[in-house]
């Protein structure tokens, strides 16, 4: 892909976004729920899995704290991330016992912070900065973008995907150097190298990472 093209589609992603973000000012499903890529590690069933939790997850928030919460919930792999602002650490931790008890979800990344929801100006800027990150890792060519999940949040940048130790490094830095970006946050599940060459081998959708200890 050429720069002016990788420019034009991150420019779109970034205008697109907000609007999928800035809808609601309680909660806010994840960037998660979109497009299924046929190279996607994981199988198509896990794949629809993701999307079912992120939607599960916040109908699981309870009712008393949503009108003064901004929440996202991701899910890659039914491995569950929670960002965005609460009003207390009651909320926080309730919010997160909630969605542990949901169905399906493997484990449980809580980095909601205690804070007033953030503006949409914020969620913009944060969005552009995601779609930055992602064009980034297509121009480095050194890894698939499709295998990871960028979410920012207030300029902390979450990456997720089933990746070896080589992509997690890489991603790591190509997230670090990009403008925009205060601190990246390491939510990438790694797999051996073996592992992960015989999920690239089989049959698009068929793929199962082995699932890992709940932390």
């Amino acid at each position: 892909m050429n720069k002016p093209r990788l420019t034009l589609a991150a420019t779109a992603l970034a205008l697109t976004l907000p609007l999928l973000q800035g809808c609601f000012p309680a909660i806010v499903a994840g960037t998660a729920a979109g497009v299924m890529s046929a190279h996607d590690r994981r199988s198509t069933g896990t794949q629809a899995d993701d999307e079912s939790l992120e939607w599960k997850a916040g109908e699981a928030i309870p009712a008393r704290f949503r009108s003064a919460a901004h929440v996202n919930a991701t899910a890659y792999n039914r491995r569950l991330l929670l960002t965005g602002e609460v009003a207390s650490d009651e909320a926080r931790m309730e919010i997160e016992a909630a969605v542990r008890a949901v169905q399906g979800v493997r484990e449980v990344f809580n980095e909601l912070v205690v804070a007033a929801p953030s503006s949409l100006t914020v969620r913009s800027r944060d969005s552009f900065v995601t779609s930055k990150v992602k064009a980034r890792l297509v121009d480095s060519q050194k890894i698939s973008a499709n295998h990871i999940k960028v979410v920012t949040e207030n300029g902390y940048t979450y990456l997720m995907g089933v990746v070896t130790d080589y992509e997690a490094k890489v991603a790591v830095q190509v997230a670090r150097t990009t403008d925009g970006v205060r601190k990246v946050v390491n939510v990438l599940e790694v797999l051996s190298d073996a592992e992960i060459r015989r999920l690239d081998l089989a049959p698009a959708g068929a793929q199962r990472p082995a699932p890992v200890e709940s932390r």
